[in-house]
């Protein structure tokens, strides 16, 4: 294998390593939304309950 083979190999391993990296981090990224936004709609939906119960004993 010549040098430039050579050159061109580990450029190639260097770019999938950092394309797999990518990927992962996009992954990453991606569940923290999804944890994130079901998050705020627990949240949401717990508010939600509380102010109804409020206005359904403030008759009592």
């Amino acid at each position: 294998m010549t040098n430039q083979q050579n050159r061109n190999s580990v450029a190639e391993d260097v770019k999938k390593t950092a394309g797999s990296a990518f990927e992962t981090a996009h992954n990453a990224l991606e569940t923290t939304e999804n944890i994130a936004m079901k998050t705020v709609d627990a949240t949401k939906n717990a508010a939600k309950k509380v102010t109804q119960n409020m206005g359904n004993n403030q008759g009592k």
